[in-house]
This record gives structure tokens, sequence and C-alpha cells, in this order.
């Protein structure tokens, strides 16, 4: 446990920071929340950060961005249990494999198919559907012979990858037809520290943010230029 407060940049919508809200509450760490929402603090934000993404933290006087990164680091300085990202190297090879798989691939698919279709107005296309049905195939499979993500303990790249699903729930995806990521899904939001708190009500944020907008253009069918998000990861 910290023991002071560490200041974390961040969205309540946003899944990235929605794991790292997770991993701290595993971690038992004590957040100072900044939403990025005035022009203050998204100067703020700049100043420590060049690359202007959420989740940003500030401990001490050390600075760290990229949603995986503060997870294990959080994990390894301040968890009394380690088992979350372990210290043996097989083991947190497995992790790292599958916090890779999400950022590069399982996340990234969401980025590229449902981020143009909400804030960009292009159309979902079949291929998009095509895509979030690989990259769930994919998940389902890894879930085959295994509890969890990366073997049979929870782990932070369950922290992660829970995010990560949820949003797609949310977002319209049938989970149903993905009968071990389901299972997985239950687990993980029952077992999870905080899970309810950190990602359960947030999601519900972006459902709504998500919701208005479709709302919005199909009132007036026009191109929405009037949202704009900050870069997560």
């Amino acid at each position: 446990m910290s023991s002071h407060k560490i200041d974390l940049y961040y969205a309540p919508s946003s899944p990235p920071c929605r794991a790292v809200l997770l991993a701290a509450k595993s971690a038992d760490v004590d957040l100072n929340l900044i939403q990025v929402k005035s022009s203050e603090t998204q100067q703020e934000l700049l100043r420590i950060n060049p690359q202007n993404t959420i989740p940003t933290i500030v401990d001490k006087d050390f600075v760290l961005w990229e949603s995986r990164a503060i997870m294990t680091y959080l994990i390894s300085k301040y968890a009394k249990d380690k088992s979350l990202y372990p210290l043996q190297l097989e083991k947190r090879a497995i992790i790292d494999r599958m916090l890779y798989f999400d950022v590069t691939n399982f996340y990234q698919t969401y980025l590229e198919c449902y981020y143009p279709a909400y804030f960009n107005n292009v159309s979902f296309k079949p291929y998009h559907a095509r895509r979030v049905n690989d990259v769930f195939t994919l998940l389902d499979t890894f879930l085959k012979d295994s509890t969890f993500v990366a073997g049979n303990d929870l782990t932070v790249a369950d922290l992660s990858i829970v995010t990560t699903v949820s949003t797609y729930e949310v977002s319209g995806v049938n989970l149903l037809r993905f009968p071990n990521v389901v299972k997985w899904y239950d687990i993980v939001r029952i077992n999870a520290s905080g899970y309810e708190e950190a990602d359960g009500n947030n999601v519900l944020i972006y459902r709504q943010i998500i919701g208005d907008i479709m709302k919005k253009r199909k009132g007036d069918h026009r191109e929405d230029k009037t949202v704009e998000e900050h870069k997560t990861f």
C-alpha cells in the first residue's frame, strides 16, 4: 500500500484508465483522481506527458504513462500480494504476452473498428465484424484450458483485458458466442478487487457517451465534429 496519494490523470470512460483503477484497487493504492476535462488539466497533462495521453500517473517525482506499464508498476511496487504480476520469469513473460496481445490486437481492433464509427461517422463494415469475431475467437481459444488469460491465477493481464471486453459488450458484441470468454468474464468480475467501482460503473459512462453521439447523429444526419477524445493507451 502506498503511504501517499498518487496522481492519476484519467477519464472514467476510458478502458485503459479503468484498467489502471482496477490495478490500483488490487494494490491498495490511494489515488488522487484528476479528470482531464478543463483546459487547465489538459495543460497540466501536456507539461508532464508530451504524448498527451491518458492514463498518466505522478508518484512523487516519477511520471509514467501507458496503462499496462502503470499497472505492472503499481503491482510490483505496492501490492503485498505479487500474484497479479509474479516474480517468476516464465509466468511474467506469459502475462506480458497477453498484455501485448491486448494493446496490439484485442484493444487495437476496437479502436480501429469502433472509434471511426463513433467519433468520425465512418460506417461499421462487414470486415470490421469479421475482425472483431477473429480477436474474440482467439481470446476464447486462449481460455480453453485455463481459468484466466495467463494461466489459472488472476493477473494484471485479466484486469487489462476485462475492461476491453466490457467496452466491446456495451458496444453491442454478443459475448454468448464465446462461451469460454463468458465464463472467464463472470469469474474476473467477481474476483477482481473493486470491479464494480473501477469498471462496472465507469463502462456505463462510456455507453452513455456513445449512445448520445449516435442519437445526435440520427437526429441531425450530419457528420458530428464536436466529439474530441484523448488518446488512451
